[in-house]
């Protein structure tokens, strides 16, 4: 039987303990709550203490948590996959750094954290385009037949690399660009890991609440 852990969505202030109903991470109808320490809380579910699997409809799922939670309270949000291995070791860590949570709470107060994830939608002309642009790997495909099975297999590998490898040189300038304009209005930002070959940028922005529209 696999053993039950906490997945902690946000960090947020209160006194009260609270339901956000069953909206947790997983598909099984876990129900959202709260773990205090003083008046620093934990938004957390019930998970099986399994390795997750990174795919779009669990991160969903974990931000959709979060867009409740921030209906009623300023959060933190924790980094997607967290999972402590019970209530007592989420008490012992909102004790342990208590002031540095406490701190970051009152900097993000009347301020929202904006998710943008950039996603290319055909990706065949984006693969397309660095095939037509990269001599290297046109020569990898269209090269005569190898004259052993290892030789083929080793070219087909070495143009997969090479594709890989300027993908996400692409992604990586296409990101820049897209950032340059937020820069200026974002207080802070961080880039998430991507995932998928079609997606470019995955980043959380912190604005001044009532510059949404301008974001």
């Amino acid at each position: 039987m696999v053993a039950e852990g906490k997945y902690i969505y946000c960090i947020i202030s209160g006194h009260e303990g609270r339901s956000f109903g069953p909206i947790g991470i997983g598909g099984r109808g876990d129900e959202v709550s709260t773990i205090f320490c003083r008046d620093l809380g934990a938004v957390i579910s019930n998970v099986p203490m399994t390795k997750y699997v990174v795919d779009r409809e669990s991160m969903i799922a974990h931000e959709k948590v979060i867009e409740e939670v921030m209906k009623e309270y300023t959060v933190l949000p924790v980094r997607f996959q967290t999972v402590a291995a019970s209530a007592d070791e989420i008490r012992s860590l909102l004790g342990k750094r208590y002031a540095e949570f406490m701190g970051l709470l009152r900097y993000v107060d009347n301020k929202v954290e904006l998710g943008l994830k950039v996603l290319w939608r055909d990706m065949e002309s984006i693969l397309r385009e660095i095939v037509e642009q990269n001599k290297y790997i046109t020569k990898s495909i269209k090269k005569p037949p190898a004259k052993s099975l290892g030789q083929t297999k080793g070219g087909k590998r070495a143009a997969r690399e090479a594709i890989k490898s300027v993908l996400q040189q692409k992604k990586a300038a296409e990101a820049e660009k897209l950032l340059g304009p937020l820069r200026s209005i974002a207080l802070d930002f961080y880039l998430n890991k991507t995932h998928g070959d079609d997606m470019v940028m995955n980043a959380a922005f912190l604005v001044d609440k009532g510059w949404e529209r301008e974001f």
